[in-house]
């Protein structure tokens, strides 16, 4: 839900933003709220970031982060992705206050009110702020779809449903088994 259409905000809004159960971000200039996540949507969450962070205590290549984590992208775009990871090499956009520039990668699970956002706006922003990876993961469908940053932008998204074993292409050796990802 867009909150008001004739106001511009900020990223910095966001630290601004009602403490009421709702999530907050700007994106090019628009708030938009959106309410707690919904049970399977933080199964989901559980199990990807403690997959990553698994991994990444023998691969310690960088950080995983969970939301509520600010990404601010630039003046306009401050986002609260669900996951998010940041390379060693990129650890120059870490500050306490949040991550300030394109991750590595971010992950958004879909609940019924961000769908259509995460889907279209975020991952268009994501897209043009260069982040290399995002990932959508959907619980309703069982399925993750992982897609990768080229000279055109994202491509199509590699898909993995129940059944499958995901191995994202940015952590090598990583193996998830997207059945675990059913709440």
């Amino acid at each position: 839900m867009v909150a008001n259409p004739k106001t511009r905000f900020l990223a910095e809004d966001i630290w601004d933003a009602p403490d009421d159960d709702n999530r907050y971000e700007v994106i090019d200039g628009d708030l938009y709220a959106a309410p707690s996540p919904n049970r399977r949507h933080q199964h989901v969450s559980f199990e990807l970031g403690y997959r990553i962070r698994h991994y990444l205590e023998s691969h310690p290549f960088g950080t995983m982060y969970a939301a509520p984590m600010a990404v601010v992208l630039d003046a306009a775009t401050g986002a609260q992705p669900d996951l998010i990871y940041v390379s060693h090499e990129r650890a120059d956009i870490l500050t306490d206050r949040a991550i300030e520039g394109p991750p590595d990668l971010v992950v958004e699970i879909l609940s019924p009110s961000t769908r259509g956002r995460d889907r279209g706006l975020k991952l268009r922003r994501y897209q043009a702020a260069g982040i290399p990876c995002y990932w959508i993961a959907d619980p309703d469908e069982k399925v993750i779809e992982e897609r990768v940053l080229g000279a055109d932008g994202y491509g199509e998204p590699a898909s993995f449903g129940v059944g499958d074993v995901f191995r994202p292409a940015l952590f090598p050796g990583l193996e998830i088994d997207v059945a675990r990802l059913r709440a």
